[in-house]
This record gives structure tokens, C-alpha cells and sequence, in this order.
């Protein structure tokens, strides 16, 4: 039978490695420059893309956390980015930006959309939540995070990747903010990375007054740019302040260090062939067929690739981190 007693040198021992486990903790976040993490929790709510589209409040209530990086003491109010992750969840390519934001001075907040909705990832089954739902996930972090003492409320951008990229380019709509947006608060920039642009919404060139920043690859085969091409042409025609940035030869999630041979997701869902569009009662459908639009729609394929591209991430990274640190309040 084994002892319950911890001896002396068995004490040591612990104490060692606690004390190596903090100062690995302290380690990590001084290369970081984060200089007090929050974990904060807020309400949102799950929405069909229906309910969303026809201005339901409620749905399925939920309580999500966020990680909340601030890269300096003081009472001063920074700038903070919103930080919205792919169908993959919360990957390294999230937490790398994280780190860089707050090298720069810039504090973060990365949402976890998935963990309390009993959701690992949406990679192969896209189904499981509506494509919309992030937006309001979006719209009530901001209403948090506008009141938080450390955090300058005309300074908060939204920015996203592929599924979130979506959510934070969509977010821009003036009609949704209107139907699910808070009063008090907007964003102040849009960022969205690689994100889906295949759905018509009704009134889709009617965004905010504020910057859109798009940053894709011409070879990203998930959600390719020249679906987003027309609509950003769209948006300047009516004389909006969209821009989108396209890396040659660069495919999905180019900006993930980590990711140095390229991964082949051979059962993830992709709508890279769908062009989808809303109709009335906020139904979606596919554009060519006029049928009520589904995972299982004959357009949907399968096998999409990510890959890193070194000289795609860090141009994007330099473009963001100066316009980002180029806003001032309005």
C-alpha cells in the first residue's frame, strides 16, 4: 500500500516544481507583455441564421468566457482588438496575434464561442451552429467590454478568422447592429482574415462608417477571395471604407506560425461553390437552385487545405499592427 505521507525531501521536491511551474507561467507572460490576464464571463444567446435574419432577441441562452490580456499596469485606457477564432476553435494562429497585439500596447479579448455550447469544433460539421450566431457574440463582448475601466470604448476593432472572419466582416452591417447591437457601443474597425463572403444579405453595402480591412490568399481553396472581390467592389461603390488585401499564391489560415507542411482537412465542409442569398423571412438559399440552403446541399464539398505562407504573414502582420495602432478615436 503506498504512504500518504510526503517527506521532507519529498516537500522540496514539490516546492521545486511549483516554484520552476510559476516561473515558466512568468516567463511566458513577460515574452507576452501582458501584464494581468482577466477571464470574464458574459451572456449571449444561440440564434438559428432564421431567428437572426428575422430579428429574434433569445434563443438558447449561454454563458461564455473570454481571456482578456492587458499589456501594461496603469489606469491609462488601451486599445483593445476582439478576437474571434475559426471553426477549429481557439488555435495557435489566435493566440500568436494575442501575443502580438500586446507587444504593441494593444489589449486582447479572445471569445470562446464553442466550449459552452457543447461544441469541440465545427470543421466537419458546420451544422451545429448558425453562421450568424458569432456576430451576436460579438455585439454583447463589446457591450462588456466598453464599460471595463482599463479598455477605451471608441477604440474597440473586431477582427476574425475564416468562420470568425465571417462573423466579423458581417458584424459591419448596419441592419444587424440595429437588431442585435448595443446602443451605447460600436466597433471602431473591422479585420476580418480569409472569411466566407458567399451569402447576399439584404442591404449588404449598408455597413458602418467605419474601416473594413479584408486579408486573404489567392490560393485559399476553404473560402476563396474571388467571392469576396465583387463584394468589396460593392462596398467602395457606395463609398464605404473597404479595403481587401489578397496574398499571391497564399491559402487558408496563412497566418499560423505553427503550421509549416500543409494540412489536407479531407472531411471538413467547405462552400467554396456554394453562392447562397437571403430571402424573405430570413431564409437562406442556394442562388442558382432557389432551394432552402443546408449542409447537405449539393454544393457543399469537402477536402479543403490550410497552410502556413512565411512572407503572406508577415505583411499581413505589419499592415495590421499599423493600422491598428493608426486609429484614434472618432
Amino acid at each position: 500500500m503506498h504512504s500518504l505521507y510526503i517527506g521532507w525531501s519529498d516537500k522540496r521536491r514539490f516546492a521545486f516544481a511549483l516554484l520552476a511551474a510559476l516561473l515558466v507561467i512568468a516567463s511566458s507572460l513577460a515574452d507576452a507583455q501582458v501584464a494581468r490576464m482577466e477571464i470574464l464571463s458574459f451572456q449571449s444567446t444561440t440564434l438559428t441564421d432564421q431567428e437572426f435574419l428575422t430579428n429574434r432577441k433569445e434563443g438558447k441562452p449561454v454563458t461564455l468566457a473570454g481571456e482578456l490580456r492587458l499589456p501594461r499596469t496603469g489606469n491609462d485606457k488601451l486599445p483593445l482588438v476582439i478576437l474571434l477564432h475559426g471553426s477549429g476553435g481557439i488555435s495557435g494562429y489566435v493566440t500568436d496575434w494575442e501575443q502580438d497585439f500586446n507587444t504593441i500596447g494593444v489589449a486582447t479579448f479572445v471569445i470562446d464561442s464553442f466550449s459552452a455550447r457543447g461544441i469541440a469544433n465545427t470543421n466537419n460539421d458546420q451544422s451545429q451552429l448558425g453562421r450568424l450566431a458569432m456576430i451576436v457574440d460579438a455585439y454583447r463582448a463589446l457591450e462588456l467590454l466598453a464599460r471595463h475601466p482599463r479598455i477605451d470604448p471608441a477604440r474597440i476593432v473586431l477582427m476574425g478568422f475564416s468562420r470568425g472572419g465571417q462573423a466579423a466582416l458581417y458584424a459591419s452591417l448596419n441592419r444587424f447592429q440595429r437588431m442585435h447591437g448595443p446602443r451605447a457601443a460600436a466597433f471602431s474597425a473591422y479585420i476580418p482574415f480569409y472569411p466566407d463572403c458567399s451569402t447576399a444579405y439584404f442591404n449588404d453595402t449598408d455597413v458602418a462608417d467605419k474601416p473594413i480591412r479584408i486579408f486573404h490568399g489567392s490560393a485559399d481553396d476553404y473560402d476563396p477571395v474571388d467571392v469576396c472581390r465583387p463584394y468589396v467592389a460593392r462596398l467602395k461603390a457606395t463609398g464605404k471604407d473597404a479595403q481587401l488585401t489578397e496574398y499571391a499564391g497564399a491559402g487558408h489560415i496563412f497566418d499560423w506560425q505553427a503550421l509549416k507542411t500543409p494540412v489536407k482537412l479531407n472531411k471538413a465542409q467547405t462552400v467554396r461553390h456554394c453562392r447562397l442569398m437571403e430571402v424573405d423571412g430570413g431564409v437562406i438559399v442556394n442562388a442558382g437552385t432557389k432551394q432552402v440552403f443546408t449542409f447537405a446541399d449539393p454544393c457543399v464539398e469537402y477536402g479543403p487545405t490550410i497552410a502556413y505562407d512565411e512572407k503572406s504573414s508577415t505583411a499581413a502582420r505589419k499592415a495590421v499592427m499599423e493600422f491598428v495602432t493608426g486609429l484614434r478615436p472618432q
